[in-house]
């Protein structure tokens, strides 16, 4: 498949993912969610890949669903595009690396929801974040009922979903929906920092924290903590990553992945 909507740089072990329509602010169609399942899989692929970084171009990182495509769907239709984004967004935490949202601007609707299905957000100061959907008598189709109760809260999330209000940057980090806010010039290469600091570590250790992490959320904490019994086991024994990071720490010089 060409992208026509996503621009993929790839430097060493890092990609950058640039949502690219910005006369529409970014609005995410079915074109767009075809680009980014094929995305998925590619990165999936790369075995020598150790973190994402999804941007958008213009002053929105994604300013919603694009209305123009929705606005004539039947019931059926509805369901089906909201299934199809929800998969997207899921499919984010089957990757072995993280994913990173670099919100340079407008986060609403779907593109907050776009947001929510990445491991992390970094925020530029200039960044709106909202669910307005209830302003165009819809709901968020895109998992952002159940994201957002999971990262802040039931109440926050209602009060959020229920009265449409769009916040800035600092009242997301008083929330905390994003982890950190950068001035904007400084956002792309925060976001770089922190990938490279995290694709300094054990790749197979980063695998193991994501999926045990993720995984592990939902379940009862006696089968979490089983389930992280069993990936701390994997990474011990001859020939193992455990091993030549602790030899490494030993022996004090870098290790070897």
């Amino acid at each position: 498949m060409n992208y026509e909507i996503l621009k993929i740089d790839q430097t060493e072990n890092i990609a950058l993912v640039t949502i690219s329509r910005p006369q529409a602010m970014n609005a995410l169609n079915t074109r767009f969610f075809e680009e980014m399942d094929q995305a998925v899989a590619e990165f999936k692929a790369d075995t020598d890949l150790r973190a994402i970084i999804i941007t958008g171009e213009g002053k929105a990182f994604v300013a919603g669903a694009d209305i123009a495509e929705m606005a004539n769907k039947t019931a059926e239709e509805g369901s089906v595009f909201s299934a199809k984004g929800q998969n997207t967004f899921s499919s984010f935490s089957t990757l072995n690396v993280p994913v990173i949202a670099a919100i340079n601007g407008f986060a609403l609707g779907g593109g907050l929801e776009l947001a929510m299905g990445c491991d992390f957000r970094i925020a530029s100061t200039k960044a709106k974040f909202g669910q307005p959907e209830v302003s165009l008598g819809l709901i968020p189709g895109f998992a952002g009922t159940q994201r957002l109760a999971r990262l802040i809260g039931i109440a926050d999330a209602l009060h959020l979903l229920m009265t449409a209000d769009m916040i800035g940057a600092e009242e997301a980090l008083r929330l905390k929906l994003v982890q950190k806010v950068v001035e904007p010039e400084v956002l792309l290469d925060t976001c770089i920092t922190i990938a490279k600091n995290i694709a300094s570590k054990g790749p197979q250790a980063i695998k193991a924290v994501k999926q045990t992490t993720i995984n592990g959320y939902d379940m009862p904490f006696v089968e979490g903590e089983k389930l992280e019994a069993s990936q701390f086991g994997t990474l011990f024994g001859k020939g193992s990553e455990g091993e030549e990071g602790m030899k490494a720490f030993l022996e004090k010089r870098k290790p070897n992945w």
